[in-house]
């Protein structure tokens, strides 16, 4: 089997310039299953930003895959702002109780201090101690929630998708109060040395309209984007389920690289936003990493090359969103074996179709 000519951060960095490297850049979205690499509880993680840090540092050892990532759940920034989460003993958390039940308490919400709120600071210790041990080899980032999305949390899904219909006002009032944390958290990871990268899954089109979008996600994230561009940063934004109608508005909001979920077409994006936007993505995390075998992940992953890999601003192999806790170590392994198989996939025959 092929091995790596490159550290990750040398592969990252010459791909950015468009120099010559030793194969696409690839990252498996290990996530929460970074708790199994060490034998740890994913409830374990609360609170404990060393433990976090530990995880990410040993499964990025363990597979040598090209980007790490302080993330735990979706509810960080909820929480710290008042929202209630429920933590299962070996699951990924979830929300419990949001933090107002009628808007007439909007007012009460106040932006997350990063330093202070909730399981915020812990999730700051475990950037450090990345930026501290591994940072010369591989890019480190820092999963920040989109305003949107929060803003859902903080009054409950169902209510909040009552307002979208009945009353705009208060869902910009949630929504700039959630921006307001969402640049104080981005702020402290650059301070520290990472990249935000951006999750914003309530922003699909499984979920609102694409008109929806463009009047209540859109300029938040776009204010958002700018101030990570403002820093000299790039920002990767991961948006769930079917995304295809609102492509244009993700790159319109600066994206600089569009994680892509399976459901979605990695040649139509390419298509459609590929002369502006680096993509990534999409081989299945459930049906293909989680539930398939090696060799299923290997024909996922050359599918996935063949439609991407000459998009205009590049491409990075990726699942098409956080993998399962229990994904396989041999299924992950297989993903990374293919990129290093594939190489350079412009000379690459392994891209003909069988």
């Amino acid at each position: 089997m092929a091995k790596d000519q490159m550290t990750s951060l040398e592969r990252i960095t010459a791909y950015n310039k468009g120099e010559s490297i030793d194969r696409l850049p690839c990252n498996p979205n290990i996530a929460n299953g970074a708790a199994r690499v060490i034998g740890c509880r994913v409830s374990e993680f609360k609170n404990n930003g060393r433990l976090i840090a530990e995880a990410h540092i040993q499964a990025y050892r363990k597979f040598n895959y090209d980007g790490v990532r302080v993330f735990t759940d979706l509810y960080v920034q909820a929480e710290a702002m008042g929202a209630k989460v429920r933590y299962p003993l070996d699951d990924t958390a979830d929300l419990d109780t949001p933090a107002i039940q009628d808007v007439a308490d909007i007012e009460r919400i106040l932006p997350a201090d990063p330093y202070k709120d909730g399981r915020l600071p812990s999730h700051l210790e475990a950037a450090k101690i990345l930026i501290d041990q591994v940072s010369k080899e591989v890019p480190c980032s820092g999963g920040v929630v989109g305003p949107f999305t929060t803003a859902f949390f903080l009054v409950g899904v169902e209510y909040m998708t009552r307002l979208l219909l009945k009353n705009p006002e208060a869902v910009h009032r949630l929504c700039e109060v959630s921006l307001e944390t969402s640049l104080r958290y981005a702020d402290a990871f650059m301070e520290i040395g990472l990249t935000p990268t951006i999750s914003e899954p309530l922003s699909s089109c499984t979920i609102v309209s694409p008109k929806h979008f463009k009047e209540y996600s859109f300029p938040y994230l776009k204010r958002l984007i700018d101030f990570i561009h403002s820093r000299g940063k790039a920002v990767t934004l991961h948006i769930c389920g079917k995304t295809d109608k609102i492509w244009e508005a993700m790159a319109d909001a600066g994206a600089n690289c569009l994680s892509i979920d399976d459901v979605a077409s990695l040649s139509d994006c390419k298509k459609q936003v590929g002369d502006r936007v680096r993509i990534m993505g999409n081989v299945d995390p459930s049906g293909i990493m989680y539930a398939g075998t090696p060799e299923d992940v290997r024909k996922a992953t050359l599918e996935c090359v063949r439609q991407a890999y000459n998009n205009p601003k590049g491409y990075i192999i990726c699942s098409g969103c956080s993998l399962p806790i229990d994904t396989p170590f041999e299924n992950i392994q297989a993903m990374m074996d293919t990129a290093r198989e594939i190489g350079d996939p412009a000379d690459s025959d392994l891209l003909a179709r069988e």
